[in-house]
C-alpha cells in the first residue's frame, strides 16, 4: 500500500491529486484511491472485490476510533497541542471575553454578532424562557425522587408535542424558531428537574436577569421577591457553559447526527444526546472525580493512591482524554474560575487534594509518559457542588451548556447534502441456514 502526490512548480503539495495505491494480495489487482482532507472515502473499498459477486471490502472500527462520520466547521480540537476551536476562535479568548448567548450565536450562527445581533438574541432567548403549563403538569407526575436527568430526557422529548410543526425541518423560519426555543427553555427545564427532585415548588424564570442568572434564580429563589444573583457566581456558571458547548464528534453529538439524520424534528434529536449525556462514561465523568476525592480524604493518602493507580488497583478519575493528549484547555480555564466560586461558597477541602494529585500526577514520569493530564471533569464537579448542586444535576448542567453545539451540528447536518440517513455496517458473526425445529423437538 503506497501514497502518492503530484508536485506542483513552486507551489508545494496539490492536495487534489493525491492518492491511495492498494495492491489487494489475494488477487494481485491494484486500486488507485484518491486521498481529501487526509482522508478516504470508505465506499471507494466497496471496489476491491475477489469477484463480481463480491460485496467489497469494509472498514471495521469499532467506537469510529478512526472514522469521520462528516464534515463540520464548527469546532477544532487538536489534541497533541491541547487546542480546542469554536469557528475558528480558542476556546480561551471566548471564555474570557465571551458570553454563554454570544458563545451560542456564533456556533449557530458561524461569526460573532454585532451588537444589535446580539441584542436581538438575547431577546428572543430571554422572550423563550417559559414553558407551557401542560409541560409542568407532565413534569410534576414523576416520582418525588426522580433522576433530574431522566426528567430532562423525558420532557426535552415531549416538547415536540407542544410544537408539531418542528417536524417541517426544512422550513427555515421554523427550525429558528426552534432552535430558540430550545436554547431558551432548557435551563427552566433543569432548574424544573432540580426544584422537584428537591420537593421545592418550581421557579418561574425572571426575563430581567441573565442567562446564567435566570438558573440560579430558578434553581435557589424561596422566599425573597427577587432573587440577586452573585455576579462571580453568574460569570463562573457562564463560563462552565462555554466551556462544555461543544466538542466535536462525541457520543452526545453522535447522537444528536445520528437520530436527526431520519428529519425528526430537533426536539427528538435533542433528546437523543440528553440520553448519551445520561451514560457514567460521558455526562457522569466528574462525579467519578467526587468519588475518588472523597475516597483519597485527607492529602497524606495521595501517595498510597497513586501507587495504586500504577499498580492497577485505582483509577485516576479525571485525567486523560480520548481526544487529548496533552492538557485539557478547558481544565486550565475550570480551574481558574475556582478561585471566584470559593470566594463566594468557601473552599471545599476536596480541592486542596485536588491540586496536590494534580501536581504529583503531572511530575511523575509514569503519568507524563502515558499523556495523562487533568480533563475538563477533573475540576468542574467541584465547583457544581460549591454551587450547591446534587450529583445527579452534574450532567444536567453539561445539557445545558451542550444544547447549542448539538443545535450547531443538527443545523449543519440538515443543509449537508452529502449526509443520508445513519446506517452502520455490520460483521455478521452469527449462524447461518438453520431450520426451524418444533419446541416439543427441543432439548
Amino acid at each position: 500500500m503506497t501514497t502518492e502526490t503530484q508536485q506542483q512548480d513552486g507551489a508545494g503539495v496539490d492536495t487534489s491529486n493525491e492518492t491511495l495505491t492498494i495492491t489487494d494480495n489475494r488477487t494481485g489487482k491494484q486500486y488507485e484511491i484518491p486521498i481529501e482532507d487526509n482522508t478516504i472515502r470508505a465506499t471507494e473499498l466497496r471496489n476491491i472485490k475477489t469477484s463480481d459477486d463480491d460485496f467489497g471490502l469494509m472498514t471495521y472500527d469499532p467506537a469510529y476510533m478512526a472514522t469521520a462520520s462528516c464534515r463540520s466547521a464548527i469546532t477544532f480540537i487538536d489534541g497533541e497541542r491541547g487546542i480546542l476551536e469554536y469557528r475558528g476562535y480558542p476556546i480561551e479568548q471566548l471564555a474570557e471575553r465571551s458570553s454563554y448567548l454570544e458563545v451560542a450565536y456564533l456556533l449557530v450562527h458561524g461569526e460573532l454578532p454585532t451588537g444589535q445581533q446580539l441584542d436581538e438574541w438575547v431577546h428572543e432567548v430571554t422572550i423563550h424562557t417559559f414553558v407551557h403549563e401542560n409541560v409542568k403538569e407532565f413534569m410534576q407526575g414523576f416520582r418525588y425522587d426522580a433522576h433530574p436527568m431522566g426528567m430532562l430526557l423525558a420532557s426535552v422529548g415531549a416538547l415536540s408535542t407542544f410544537y408539531p410543526e418542528a417536524a417541517a425541518i426544512k422550513d427555515e423560519e421554523i427550525r429558528y424558531l426552534q432552535v430558540i426555543r430550545l436554547i431558551a427553555k432548557m435551563p427552566t427545564l433543569a432548574a424544573f428537574s432540580f426544584r422537584h427532585n428537591q420537593g421545592k415548588p418550581y421557579v418561574y424564570p425572571d426575563n430581567d436577569l441573565s442567562y446564567p442568572g435566570n438558573f440560579l434564580s430558578m434553581i435557589y429563589k424561596m422566599t425573597e421577591l427577587k432573587y440577586e444573583p452573585d455576579p462571580r457566581l453568574e460569570r463562573a456558571l457562564d463560563i462552565l457553559f462555554i466551556l462544555h458547548a461543544d466538542h466535536e464528534q462525541n457520543c452526545s453529538t453522535s447522537a444528536v447526527r445520528s437520530v436527526g439524520s431520519s428529519q425528526v424534528d430537533p426536539y427528538s434529536a435533542v433528546a437523543a444526546g440528553v440520553a448519551a449525556l445520561y451514560g457514567p462514561l460521558h455526562g457522569g465523568a466528574n462525579e467519578a472525580v467526587l468519588r475518588m476525592l472523597r475516597r483519597i480524604e485527607h492529602k497524606e493518602n495521595i501517595p498510597k493512591f497513586i501507587e495504586g493507580v500504577k499498580q492497577g488497583n485505582e483509577r485516576l478519575m479525571g485525567f486523560g482524554h480520548r481526544v487529548y493528549k496533552n492538557y485539557d484547555p478547558r481544565a486550565k480555564i475550570i480551574k481558574r474560575a475556582t478561585d471566584d466560586v470559593f470566594e463566594v461558597t468557601g473552599i471545599n477541602p476536596l480541592l486542596e487534594i485536588a491540586l496536590e494529585l494534580e501536581r504529583i500526577a503531572l511530575e511523575d514520569d509514569y503519568f507524563v509518559e502515558r499523556k495523562l493530564y487533568p480533563n475538563v471533569d477533573f475540576y468542574s464537579g467541584l465547583i457544581y457542588e460549591a454551587l450547591g448542586m446534587p450529583v445527579e444535576m452534574f450532567p444536567v448542567l453539561f445539557a445545558i451548556g451542550r444544547t447549542s453545539g448539538w443545535i450547531a451540528q443538527w443545523l449543519e447536518m440538515i443543509d449537508d447534502k452529502e449526509q443520508k440517513i445513519s446506517r452502520p455496517r455490520q460483521i455478521y458473526t452469527g449462524e447461518r441456514g438453520r431450520d426451524y425445529v418444533p419446541i416439543e423437538q427441543r432439548s
